[in-house]
Protein backbone atom coordinates (compact mmCIF):
# COMPACT_ATOMS: atom_id res chain seq x y z
CA UNK A 1 0.00 0.00 0.00
CA UNK A 2 1.04 3.37 -0.65
CA UNK A 3 1.10 5.80 2.01
CA UNK A 4 1.52 9.71 1.34
CA UNK A 5 1.41 13.21 2.46
CA UNK A 6 -1.01 15.45 0.42
CA UNK A 7 0.79 16.60 -2.50
CA UNK A 8 0.74 20.12 -3.99
CA UNK A 9 -2.29 19.71 -6.63
CA UNK A 10 0.39 20.42 -9.79
CA UNK A 11 2.98 17.40 -8.46
CA UNK A 12 0.33 15.61 -8.06
CA UNK A 13 -0.85 15.64 -12.37
CA UNK A 14 2.77 13.52 -13.03
CA UNK A 15 2.32 10.57 -9.88
CA UNK A 16 3.20 7.68 -11.76
CA UNK A 17 4.47 5.06 -8.44
CA UNK A 18 1.08 4.00 -7.08
CA UNK A 19 -1.68 5.35 -9.90
CA UNK A 20 -2.58 2.54 -12.48
CA UNK A 21 -1.44 4.63 -15.26
CA UNK A 22 1.88 2.17 -15.68
CA UNK A 23 -0.74 -0.92 -16.48
CA UNK A 24 -2.98 0.99 -18.49
CA UNK A 25 -0.17 2.55 -20.58
CA UNK A 26 -0.84 -0.49 -23.75
CA UNK A 27 -4.21 -0.20 -23.57
CA UNK A 28 -4.48 3.55 -24.15
CA UNK A 29 -1.57 3.03 -26.53
CA UNK A 30 -3.74 0.74 -28.42
CA UNK A 31 -6.93 3.18 -28.35
CA UNK A 32 -5.14 5.90 -29.46
CA UNK A 33 -3.60 4.38 -32.32
CA UNK A 34 -6.89 2.68 -33.22
CA UNK A 35 -8.56 6.52 -32.86
CA UNK A 36 -5.50 7.79 -35.50
CA UNK A 37 -6.39 5.01 -38.14
CA UNK A 38 -9.89 5.81 -37.59
CA UNK A 39 -9.14 9.36 -38.77
CA UNK A 40 -6.85 8.43 -41.47
CA UNK A 41 -9.53 6.45 -42.76
CA UNK A 42 -12.14 9.34 -42.61
CA UNK A 43 -14.27 6.78 -39.96
CA UNK A 44 -14.73 4.31 -43.03
CA UNK A 45 -14.61 0.57 -42.43
CA UNK A 46 -12.97 -0.52 -45.76
CA UNK A 47 -15.85 1.14 -47.74
CA UNK A 48 -18.35 1.60 -45.50
CA UNK A 49 -18.64 4.66 -43.48
CA UNK A 50 -19.68 4.29 -39.63
CA UNK A 51 -22.75 6.42 -39.17
CA UNK A 52 -22.43 7.55 -35.73
CA UNK A 53 -22.32 11.31 -33.93
CA UNK A 54 -21.22 12.24 -30.08
CA UNK A 55 -25.10 12.16 -29.18
CA UNK A 56 -25.59 8.48 -28.46
CA UNK A 57 -22.10 8.19 -26.54
CA UNK A 58 -23.26 11.36 -24.63
CA UNK A 59 -26.49 9.24 -23.57
CA UNK A 60 -24.64 5.76 -22.66
CA UNK A 61 -21.44 7.77 -21.09
CA UNK A 62 -23.96 8.81 -18.46
CA UNK A 63 -25.46 5.57 -17.68
CA UNK A 64 -22.01 3.99 -18.05
CA UNK A 65 -20.26 6.17 -15.56
CA UNK A 66 -23.16 5.03 -13.07
CA UNK A 67 -22.88 2.15 -13.48
CA UNK A 68 -18.79 2.41 -13.00
CA UNK A 69 -19.65 4.36 -9.81
CA UNK A 70 -21.39 1.54 -8.53
CA UNK A 71 -18.63 -1.15 -9.20
CA UNK A 72 -16.13 0.80 -7.25
CA UNK A 73 -18.52 1.79 -4.50
CA UNK A 74 -19.04 -2.26 -4.40
CA UNK A 75 -14.94 -2.56 -4.29
CA UNK A 76 -14.62 0.19 -1.83
CA UNK A 77 -16.99 -1.06 0.53
CA UNK A 78 -15.52 -4.31 0.59
CA UNK A 79 -11.56 -2.71 0.90
CA UNK A 80 -12.92 -0.30 3.90
CA UNK A 81 -14.81 -3.22 5.85
CA UNK A 82 -11.35 -5.00 5.39
CA UNK A 83 -9.42 -2.19 7.06
CA UNK A 84 -11.95 -1.90 9.81
CA UNK A 85 -11.60 -5.63 10.59
CA UNK A 86 -7.94 -5.36 10.85
CA UNK A 87 -8.42 -2.06 13.29
CA UNK A 88 -10.59 -4.55 15.67
CA UNK A 89 -8.17 -6.55 15.50
CA UNK A 90 -5.65 -4.47 17.12
CA UNK A 91 -8.34 -3.21 19.59
CA UNK A 92 -9.27 -6.57 20.56
CA UNK A 93 -5.47 -8.18 21.05
CA UNK A 94 -4.52 -5.28 23.06
CA UNK A 95 -7.83 -5.67 25.20
CA UNK A 96 -6.64 -9.20 25.61
CA UNK A 97 -3.53 -8.48 26.97
CA UNK A 98 -3.95 -6.10 29.12
CA UNK A 99 -6.26 -8.36 30.61
CA UNK A 100 -3.83 -11.31 30.62
CA UNK A 101 -1.64 -9.05 32.04
CA UNK A 102 -3.82 -7.86 34.46
CA UNK A 103 -5.19 -11.28 35.74
CA UNK A 104 -1.88 -13.23 35.95
CA UNK A 105 -0.40 -10.21 37.99
CA UNK A 106 2.50 -9.29 34.99
CA UNK A 107 3.10 -6.69 36.99
CA UNK A 108 4.32 -8.56 40.42
CA UNK A 109 6.82 -10.52 38.00
CA UNK A 110 4.35 -13.25 36.96
CA UNK A 111 5.47 -14.34 33.46
CA UNK A 112 2.86 -16.15 32.72
CA UNK A 113 1.16 -13.82 30.38
CA UNK A 114 4.08 -13.56 27.73
CA UNK A 115 2.78 -16.80 25.76
CA UNK A 116 -0.97 -15.34 26.22
CA UNK A 117 0.59 -11.84 24.37
CA UNK A 118 2.72 -14.43 21.63
CA UNK A 119 0.07 -16.51 21.00
CA UNK A 120 -1.66 -12.92 19.81
CA UNK A 121 0.77 -11.20 17.84
CA UNK A 122 1.48 -15.10 16.08
CA UNK A 123 -2.87 -15.18 15.39
CA UNK A 124 -2.43 -11.56 13.47
CA UNK A 125 0.32 -13.09 10.62
CA UNK A 126 -1.47 -16.23 10.69
CA UNK A 127 -4.05 -14.44 9.45
CA UNK A 128 -2.77 -12.56 7.74
CA UNK A 129 -0.72 -15.46 5.69
CA UNK A 130 -3.69 -17.26 5.07
CA UNK A 131 -5.50 -14.33 3.42
CA UNK A 132 -2.49 -13.77 1.11
CA UNK A 133 -2.35 -17.39 0.39
CA UNK A 134 1.53 -17.32 1.24
CA UNK A 135 3.30 -19.67 3.46
CA UNK A 136 3.21 -19.11 7.75
CA UNK A 137 6.00 -21.01 8.71
CA UNK A 138 8.69 -18.61 9.37
CA UNK A 139 6.60 -15.81 10.84
CA UNK A 140 5.07 -18.44 12.76
CA UNK A 141 8.33 -20.18 14.19
CA UNK A 142 9.68 -17.08 15.85
CA UNK A 143 6.76 -16.15 17.40
CA UNK A 144 5.71 -19.64 18.86
CA UNK A 145 6.86 -22.33 21.35
CA UNK A 146 8.21 -25.71 19.71
CA UNK A 147 5.00 -27.31 20.63
CA UNK A 148 2.57 -24.45 19.91
CA UNK A 149 4.34 -25.05 16.28
CA UNK A 150 4.13 -28.26 16.29
CA UNK A 151 0.17 -28.09 16.88
CA UNK A 152 -0.07 -24.93 14.03
CA UNK A 153 2.37 -25.57 11.01
CA UNK A 154 0.25 -28.76 9.53
CA UNK A 155 -3.12 -26.51 10.33
CA UNK A 156 -5.24 -25.11 7.17
CA UNK A 157 -7.04 -22.54 9.13
CA UNK A 158 -3.83 -21.63 11.71
CA UNK A 159 -5.50 -18.63 12.87
CA UNK A 160 -8.45 -20.52 14.37
CA UNK A 161 -6.01 -23.31 15.92
CA UNK A 162 -4.03 -20.47 17.37
CA UNK A 163 -7.49 -19.70 18.87
CA UNK A 164 -7.81 -22.44 20.54
CA UNK A 165 -4.26 -22.92 22.21
CA UNK A 166 -5.43 -18.79 23.32
CA UNK A 167 -8.45 -20.68 25.17
CA UNK A 168 -6.71 -23.61 26.52
CA UNK A 169 -4.25 -21.06 27.82
CA UNK A 170 -7.42 -19.61 29.72
CA UNK A 171 -8.78 -22.95 30.38
CA UNK A 172 -5.38 -23.78 32.63
CA UNK A 173 -5.28 -20.67 34.14
CA UNK A 174 -8.98 -21.35 35.38
CA UNK A 175 -7.89 -24.58 36.65
CA UNK A 176 -5.40 -23.71 38.72
CA UNK A 177 -7.85 -21.47 40.15
CA UNK A 178 -5.84 -18.28 38.92
CA UNK A 179 -8.12 -16.80 37.67
CA UNK A 180 -12.09 -16.78 37.99
CA UNK A 181 -15.31 -17.97 36.36
CA UNK A 182 -16.11 -13.73 35.55
CA UNK A 183 -12.16 -12.80 34.78
CA UNK A 184 -12.36 -16.31 32.08
CA UNK A 185 -15.74 -14.96 30.42
CA UNK A 186 -14.26 -11.58 30.07
CA UNK A 187 -11.53 -13.08 28.00
CA UNK A 188 -13.48 -14.92 26.20
CA UNK A 189 -15.73 -12.61 25.15
CA UNK A 190 -12.60 -10.77 23.17
CA UNK A 191 -11.73 -14.37 21.73
CA UNK A 192 -14.92 -14.38 20.07
CA UNK A 193 -14.55 -10.93 18.79
CA UNK A 194 -11.63 -12.05 17.60
CA UNK A 195 -13.27 -15.36 15.75
CA UNK A 196 -15.64 -12.80 14.14
CA UNK A 197 -12.30 -10.91 12.70
CA UNK A 198 -11.02 -13.64 11.11
CA UNK A 199 -14.49 -14.88 9.68
CA UNK A 200 -15.43 -11.82 8.14
CA UNK A 201 -11.73 -11.54 6.83
CA UNK A 202 -12.44 -14.97 5.22
CA UNK A 203 -15.56 -14.06 4.25
CA UNK A 204 -14.61 -11.18 2.11
CA UNK A 205 -11.30 -13.31 0.58
CA UNK A 206 -13.70 -15.98 -0.63
CA UNK A 207 -16.42 -14.24 -1.91
CA UNK A 208 -15.32 -11.79 -4.69
CA UNK A 209 -17.81 -9.68 -6.58
CA UNK A 210 -19.37 -12.07 -9.28
CA UNK A 211 -17.40 -12.90 -12.72
CA UNK A 212 -20.25 -12.31 -14.68
CA UNK A 213 -21.16 -8.94 -13.17
CA UNK A 214 -17.19 -7.87 -14.19
CA UNK A 215 -17.14 -9.28 -17.40
CA UNK A 216 -20.43 -7.25 -18.38
CA UNK A 217 -19.04 -4.21 -17.40
CA UNK A 218 -15.39 -4.79 -18.53
CA UNK A 219 -16.54 -5.29 -21.91
CA UNK A 220 -19.80 -2.51 -21.92
CA UNK A 221 -16.57 0.01 -21.51
CA UNK A 222 -13.98 -1.78 -24.26
CA UNK A 223 -16.55 -1.91 -26.96
CA UNK A 224 -17.60 2.39 -26.13
CA UNK A 225 -14.02 2.72 -26.39
CA UNK A 226 -13.04 1.27 -29.47
CA UNK A 227 -16.38 3.09 -31.30
CA UNK A 228 -15.96 6.10 -29.53
CA UNK A 229 -13.98 7.29 -32.98
CA UNK A 230 -16.18 6.81 -35.47
CA UNK A 231 -18.93 9.36 -33.29
CA UNK A 232 -16.32 12.15 -33.08
CA UNK A 233 -14.07 11.57 -36.24
CA UNK A 234 -16.56 14.49 -37.99
CA UNK A 235 -16.89 16.93 -35.53
CA UNK A 236 -13.10 16.68 -33.58
CA UNK A 237 -10.75 15.53 -36.86
CA UNK A 238 -7.26 15.08 -35.51
CA UNK A 239 -8.45 15.94 -31.83
CA UNK A 240 -10.19 12.76 -31.74
CA UNK A 241 -7.46 10.72 -30.57
CA UNK A 242 -6.46 12.79 -27.93
CA UNK A 243 -10.29 12.70 -26.64
CA UNK A 244 -11.01 9.30 -27.05
CA UNK A 245 -7.72 8.68 -25.14
CA UNK A 246 -8.45 10.49 -22.27
CA UNK A 247 -11.66 9.34 -22.17
CA UNK A 248 -10.33 5.89 -22.06
CA UNK A 249 -8.21 6.74 -19.16
CA UNK A 250 -10.87 7.92 -17.43
CA UNK A 251 -13.31 4.87 -17.84
CA UNK A 252 -10.67 2.15 -17.86
CA UNK A 253 -8.98 3.35 -14.86
CA UNK A 254 -11.94 3.65 -12.37
CA UNK A 255 -12.73 -0.34 -13.57
CA UNK A 256 -8.77 -0.83 -12.81
CA UNK A 257 -9.02 0.56 -9.29
CA UNK A 258 -12.02 -1.34 -8.54
CA UNK A 259 -10.52 -4.28 -9.74
CA UNK A 260 -7.70 -3.58 -7.56
CA UNK A 261 -9.31 -2.86 -4.09
CA UNK A 262 -11.74 -5.47 -4.91
CA UNK A 263 -9.31 -7.72 -2.89
CA UNK A 264 -8.01 -5.84 -0.05
CA UNK A 265 -5.63 -7.92 1.03
CA UNK A 266 -3.12 -8.81 -1.71
CA UNK A 267 -0.20 -7.14 -2.29
CA UNK A 268 -0.49 -4.62 -4.93
CA UNK A 269 0.20 -0.84 -4.27
CA UNK A 270 -3.57 0.27 -3.34
CA UNK A 271 -3.92 -2.98 -1.79
CA UNK A 272 -4.33 -2.52 2.44
CA UNK A 273 -0.44 -2.83 4.11
CA UNK A 274 -0.99 -6.25 5.90
CA UNK A 275 2.54 -6.50 7.07
CA UNK A 276 2.60 -2.66 8.51
CA UNK A 277 -0.50 -3.55 10.08
CA UNK A 278 1.48 -7.17 11.85
CA UNK A 279 4.15 -5.19 12.81
CA UNK A 280 2.47 -2.17 14.32
CA UNK A 281 0.06 -4.81 16.22
CA UNK A 282 3.35 -6.34 17.37
CA UNK A 283 4.79 -3.62 18.60
CA UNK A 284 1.95 -2.58 20.47
CA UNK A 285 1.32 -5.92 22.21
CA UNK A 286 5.17 -6.03 22.87
CA UNK A 287 5.20 -2.42 24.41
CA UNK A 288 2.63 -3.34 27.14
CA UNK A 289 4.49 -6.33 28.17
CA UNK A 290 7.57 -3.84 28.84
CA UNK A 291 9.97 -4.83 25.50
CA UNK A 292 11.51 -1.94 23.89
CA UNK A 293 10.06 -1.13 20.15
CA UNK A 294 10.27 1.29 17.53
CA UNK A 295 8.25 2.94 15.31
CA UNK A 296 10.50 4.93 13.84
CA UNK A 297 9.53 4.96 9.87
CA UNK A 298 5.78 3.26 10.45
CA UNK A 299 3.05 4.91 7.78
CA UNK A 300 5.45 8.02 7.14
CA UNK A 301 4.46 8.99 4.13
CA UNK A 302 6.24 5.87 1.98
CA UNK A 303 5.42 2.53 0.30
CA UNK A 304 4.59 0.07 2.75
CA UNK A 305 3.06 -3.90 2.30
Amino acid sequence: MIIRKREHWFRMLFVWHGSVLPKLLPRLILLFSIAVAVVYFHGRLLTYKIPLNPAPFTLFGIALALFLGFRNNASYDRFWESRKLWGALLNDTRSLTRQALSFTNFADGDKTALSFVQLSIALTYALKHQLRGTDAQDDLKKRLSESQFAIVANAHFKPVIIMRLMAEWVQHLKLQGRIDTIQQVAIDQNLDKLSDIVGGCERIASTPIPYSYRVLLHRTVYIYCFLLPFGLVDSLSWFTPFIVAFIAYTFVALEAIADEIEEPFGTEANDLALNEMCRVIEGSLLEMTGEVWSDGDVMRGRVID
